[in-house]
């Protein structure tokens, strides 16, 4: 099979962590062939959704881990899968590549996550579709209901709608110090709409992440636990990953997602869990797969790969 990545260049990869990397090791060690492309190489051209893509050999080399091939324009029909695994930030230009991959996908291209899907599921505001997983939540631009909020729970988390890697977070505990600017700052002056939540002690236990392919739970979550002083435990801001089995409660929320959410078009969804409440559904470019391998042997990639053949292979 062909298989085309749609992410950000692979200099930025590192390797020793990388999902993506992840995923085209395992395809490659099926003989799959692997290309790579940008959302600045897709075209739309007389109606034929195109990339500027080249092939991807990997060498095993951890210091030179890949080399190209020539640069190839292809139709996106002519890959038996097309990845969406391009990071946030999730602006206007994702949101045209999303467009554009949907364009692809109308004329039989098979894209993963589904593009329409992505869009329809920012990952801080789709947890609010099932309001009985979540901790309390507000989302609003309004100083007063945040107020309000704060005033009812004492201890919030307040962040915004388009972040990633646990960017713009903040804690404000019953003192209250700070709120105002953080309010002004989050708002942009009460013209950008932000979530807030009540803020959930067991974050010193980890923020777990867990995996869903194509319908299936992971049977283990990564805890990501923040370091000394911090509220986030994203390993972007420093957190120590620990990979656990999944807790009754976290296999109870992912067990009641995973159907709903592979109907939707989403091949790979990471959860994030604190505690007894879902938090996050990530949907660009969920991680973790080999933290998971590294400590408890399970091969997140290769049930992906085997998700990937069986959705591929689907009229």
């Amino acid at each position: 099979m062909k298989f085309a990545f749609l992410t950000d260049p692979l200099s930025g990869f590192k390797i020793h962590k990388d999902t993506s990397f992840a995923m085209m090791r395992e395809a490659a060690r099926r003989g799959h062939r692997i290309f790579a492309f940008g959302p600045e190489d897709l075209a739309l051209d007389r109606g034929i959704v195109s990339a500027s893509v080249q092939e991807v050999f990997l060498t095993g080399d951890a210091s030179n881990w890949y080399r190209l091939g020539a640069i190839e324009n292809c139709a996106l029909t002519s890959f038996n899968a097309v990845l969406q695994r391009k990071d946030p930030p999730f602006d206007m230009e994702y949101i045209y590549a999303t467009y554009l991959l949907e364009h692809a996908e109308r004329a039989g291209a098979k894209v993963f996550n589904r593009p329409s899907a992505i869009r329809d599921h920012n990952e801080k505001l789709s947890i609010t579709q099932f309001p009985h997983l979540i901790a309390p939540t507000l989302v609003t631009r309004d100083d007063a209901r945040i107020r309000a909020f704060f005033a009812e729970h004492g201890d919030i988390i307040l962040k915004p709608l388009d972040g990633m890697g646990g960017a713009g977070i903040f804690r404000v505990t019953a003192e209250g110090l700070n709120l105002g600017s953080i309010i002004e700052m989050l708002t942009d002056q009460g013209r950008r709409t932000i979530m807030v939540q009540k803020y959930i002690p067991e974050i010193a236990q980890g923020d777990k992440r867990i995996l869903l392919i194509d319908g299936q739970v992971v049977p283990f979550a990564l805890a990501r636990i923040p370091q000394q002083g911090e509220v986030r435990g994203n390993l972007a801001a420093g957190g120590r990953g620990v990979a656990q089995a999944l807790s009754h409660r976290d296999r109870e929320i992912a067990e009641y997602l995973a159907p709903i959410l592979a109907q939707r078009g989403l091949l790979l969804v990471g959860l994030d869990v604190i505690g007894d409440y879902l938090t996050e559904i990530n949907v660009t470019s969920p991680t973790c797969f080999q933290e998971i391998f590294d400590q408890q042997a399970y091969d997140v990639a290769a049930m992906f790969i085997d998700a990937l053949e069986s959705a591929s292979a689907r009229s």
